[in-house]
């Protein structure tokens, strides 16, 4: 018997829900549901369908990876164009990090939403 397939969703606190939820509506672009929350499906203008995956890992509890949010998660969401959304993001005056890193599993960002915590934004690579 199969346990678990996959992730279902992402749930966490925030101090203002409703003003976290329009931070992320109108600089991250997510399409709020009248429930609240945002439903991502999977898109093949993005590519095939089949390579969509989310990954699942654990850091060590010293790890200041997350830094500066003294948070003990990050979310990490695909994007279609990191470089095109940062600088949008810097315009719109958010708190996003210089370093960008490159490498063969795609491009990396940072942004720090506005309670603290560290929004990572995947750009896969192109095969």
């Amino acid at each position: 018997m199969k346990r678990v397939v996959g992730i279902g969703g992402v749930f966490f606190k925030a101090k203002n829900p409703e003003k976290l939820s329009e931070w992320y509506r109108d600089h991250l672009g997510f399409n709020l549901k009248e429930w609240g929350g945002a439903v991502f499906q999977p898109d093949a203008a993005n590519g095939p369908i089949d390579q969509e995956k989310t990954a699942w890992s654990l850091f060590p509890s010293d790890s200041d990876y997350f830094a500066p949010s003294t948070q003990a998660f990050m979310i990490n969401y695909r994007v279609d164009d990191l470089h095109g959304l940062l600088a949008q993001l810097r315009a719109e005056g958010c708190a996003v990090d210089a370093k960008v890193d490159e490498s063969e599993f795609g491009k990396f960002g940072w942004v720090m939403d506005p309670e603290g915590n560290r929004v990572e934004l995947w750009e896969p690579p192109r095969f």
